[in-house]
């Protein structure tokens, strides 16, 4: 394989007006009629100040993540690129609208272009990456000249108050227990909605193209049980009980569909295992530190930067933190369009110059998962 690939366009699409730490509830509701008492404390630790639903003031719904995506890809439609010259179509997703058809088979429904070569990686934060990959592996294979591939999340739908009042099995436990309302509560205050599209050639165009110089992918699902998870519910020996395992009766009263996360362990592990996978890329691939001129980490809190940067520091593959690149507070946390996000906004910048290099990572909590990209600066 010694075809060369380029990030030659790069674009996003965020729904509606951003919405402000005040204004979440009102636009996702209130859960038995009352404001939640874990949000300012889990906002204060996350440092979000806005984020982006597919949702109106009235709850209504706005876009579906095929829309999203569609609307996102349309953006790199120019004088030199049309969606007829699209040949691989990669879409990633944590929240795909339907369990079938695939999420990639649904947006190229919209994208009414002709045939093209398809692909859904499943996942959360890392199906972004995974699609990235794929349209990597692609015209590295010299199988495709180009590709567009995908990150994008529509979850609104799933955090608003009448989803999450089956999560919420006993309300007065949980104003008994602030830790109890923070293991439930906290995501609806973390996630939010939005896409990201790249365009992958096996040529630079353009002002500004990036050449991918390798991707690494890492998961830890042999040694750690599941973290964060939807559609199922968790044992307590670890192990997952599928949607399917389950009545009709139970979907509900179980709460089999929301959307769950182990905290005790992913404070445990996400940033133990992040460290131990950052090491094993940088080694395979001779970089240092201080090769890197911009790091773009996926991190769901802000909470999480300072620790982060600590155990790198700790490992001996310190990254001075002038060259760390985070837009989460603007944003929000969009899972596995994160990464597509920050990219878009330092490619859109005016800070990058020939010879620069970008580091981006983005781990998984899913079961522990974790990938890297490398880029430079053509």
């Amino acid at each position: 394989m010694s075809a060369k690939v380029y990030i030659n366009k790069i674009e996003k699409f965020l729904p509606n007006n951003p919405v402000s730490n005040d204004e979440m509830e009102a636009v996702l509701g209130e859960i038995n009629n009352k404001p939640s008492k874990s949000r300012r404390l889990i906002l204060r630790n996350n440092g979000i100040q806005t984020r982006y639903y597919a949702l109106d003031q009235h709850q209504n719904v706005t876009h579906n993540n095929a829309e999203l995506t569609t609307l996102a890809i349309k953006k790199l439609v120019g004088d030199d690129f049309s969606l007829n010259d699209i040949e691989v179509l990669s879409c990633g997703t944590s929240t795909p609208d339907v369990l079938l058809p695939s999420h990639a088979a649904m947006v190229h429904g919209l994208l009414k272009n002709k045939s093209v070569e398809i692909n859904s990686p499943s996942g959360v934060c890392c199906s972004g990456m995974n699609a990235l990959k794929y349209g990597y592996l692609a015209i590295k294979a010299e199988t495709a000249n180009n590709a567009v591939c995908t990150g994008s999340e529509r979850v609104s739908t799933w955090m608003m108050a009448n989803k999450f009042e089956a999560e919420i099995a006993n309300l007065e436990a949980l104003e008994e227990q602030p830790i109890l309302a923070f293991k439930k509560d906290f995501l609806r205050w973390m996630l939010s909605d939005g896409a990201g599209a790249m365009l992958l050639e096996n040529e630079p165009k353009g002002s500004l193209p990036l050449e991918i110089l390798w991707m690494e992918n890492y998961s830890y699902a042999f040694e750690l049980e599941t973290c964060m998870y939807a559609g199922g519910e968790k044992m307590e020996d670890g192990s997952v009980k599928a949607w399917s395992e389950f009545s009709t009766d139970e979907w509900k009263n179980e709460s089999v569909f929301s959307l769950k996360q182990d905290v005790k362990i992913l404070d445990e592990f996400i940033l133990k295992k992040g460290v131990e996978s950052m090491s094993d890329a940088l080694q395979k691939h001779q970089i240092k530190p201080s090769d890197i001129t911009y790091f773009l980490p996926h991190i769901s809190s802000v909470f999480f930067k300072d620790k982060l940067y600590n155990q790198f520091k700790d490992a001996g593959l310190e990254i001075a933190q002038e060259k760390w690149f985070i837009n989460l507070p603007n944003v929000g946390n969009v899972g596995a369009a994160s990464i597509y996000l920050m990219l878009e906004e330092l490619y859109h910048s005016n800070k990058l110059k020939s010879g620069d290099t970008i580091m981006l990572s983005v781990p998984e909590s899913g079961r522990f998962s974790y990938a890297y990209a490398f880029l430079k600066v053509v």
